[in-house]
């Protein structure tokens, strides 16, 4: 589990379990979900559809074996359920607003019944943004209900009639790859459910979520040129290992998606004008498109590369980098690089000499 997410789980539970801590434990909780949902918010907005059913570690046993949409659904059903059926007893957010209808969803239960390729033929009905915007109400509904609980209630334990009411929901698969949750949730209090569906099940499905984009991106890279159209280099670049570069359909670039197309202004360019990249345009030195928009902090660094490319081509470009990466570690890199283009030039010029 990740170190951070971890220790912050673990300061959560600690303050829940005092009345004299137990807001400012919920209060963290919410901050926690919101930055964890931002992962999520990452995802459906920088891949595209077809990542979403893909299971690049089917086969294999752990959370990252299904899909992205496979895990989003998982997540908030298992929290929708739990937070409305179980702990506040009224009509669950997916029966709300059209969002099964417009999810297409031919399930309604949490999908623990679903197995190998079922999982993908599954994530292949669901529409992605429809699904993105049912967890994100389930997500502020639950923030909202646990806003209003007063530490008494954190200590309920749910009777046979709550028992009855979530069976009778048909919301949880009679198979028995799911039937356990029943047990599981009602031998719980309400306190127990905040600390797994709530959080901890978030943690671990997420992580998983990171693993399926990151390896969807090395495949997506494998054989591509790792020259970006700005000048990076792909192959230094500290998005390098969940990033499938500009060249694919998994540009999670994080310029690119500060726009509302995800397209870098850059890419743009060079494609209607038929360039391999920003290093063959004759404009390249006084260009303020895109990345090289004036007061950005990585222009002059990206500049310096590309004029570097447009002067001594792709392989010395790459042969430079790894020179100069022997001797600083990313961030140093285009901290020097960025001071100013020409500046930046010059040292790669030194770099690749220096190098033979």
């Amino acid at each position: 589990m990740n170190k951070e997410w971890s220790e912050k789980n673990t300061e959560i539970q600690k303050l829940l379990g005092k009345e004299s801590t137990y807001k400012d434990g919920i209060d963290l909780l919410i901050n926690f979900r919101n930055e964890l949902f931002e992962q999520i918010t990452f995802i459906v907005n920088g891949f595209p559809r077809e990542a979403f059913s893909r299971m690049p570690f089917a086969g294999t046993d752990g959370y990252h074996s299904m899909t992205l949409a496979y895990s989003i659904w998982h997540i908030f059903r298992i929290e929708d359920i739990a937070a409305h059926t179980l702990i506040n007893n009224d009509e669950q957010i997916l029966f709300t607003n059209d969002f099964l209808k417009n999810i297409g969803s031919p399930i309604i239960t949490t999908g623990n019944e679903l197995q190998g390729e079922d999982i993908a033929e599954f994530s292949e009905k669901l529409d992605i943004n429809s699904l993105y915007e049912y967890a994100k109400a389930v997500m502020l509904s639950t923030n909202d209900i646990l806003t209003k609980l007063e530490y008494p209630q954190l200590k309920r334990r749910f009777s046979d009639s709550d028992k009855d009411r979530l069976i009778s929901s048909e919301c949880v698969s009679t198979d028995e790859n799911a039937e356990w949750l029943i047990d599981y949730w009602c031998g719980k209090d309400v306190r127990g459910l905040i600390k797994m569906p709530f959080c901890r099940h978030w943690i671990m499905h997420i992580e998983a979520m990171q693993r399926i984009k990151n390896k969807l991106c090395k495949i997506a890279r494998k054989g591509v040129d790792p020259v970006a159209y700005c000048g990076f280099s792909c192959n230094h670049c500290f998005l390098g290992e969940w990033c499938g570069s500009c060249r694919t359909e998994y540009n999670t670039c994080s310029f690119a998606t500060c726009f509302p197309d995800k397209k870098c202004p850059n890419v743009t360019c060079c494609k209607e004008k038929g360039f391999d990249g920003c290093y063959e345009c004759a404009e390249i030195e006084s260009c303020h498109k895109g990345f090289y928009i004036e007061g950005n902090d990585g222009a002059n660094a990206a500049k310096a590369q590309a004029v570097f490319i447009k002067k001594y081509g792709k392989k010395a470009f790459l042969k430079a980098h790894d020179k100069l990466h022997e001797k600083y570690d990313f961030s140093k890199t285009q901290e020097i690089l960025g001071q100013d283009m020409y500046e930046g030039l010059k040292l790669f010029e030194d770099t690749y000499s220096d190098n033979g």
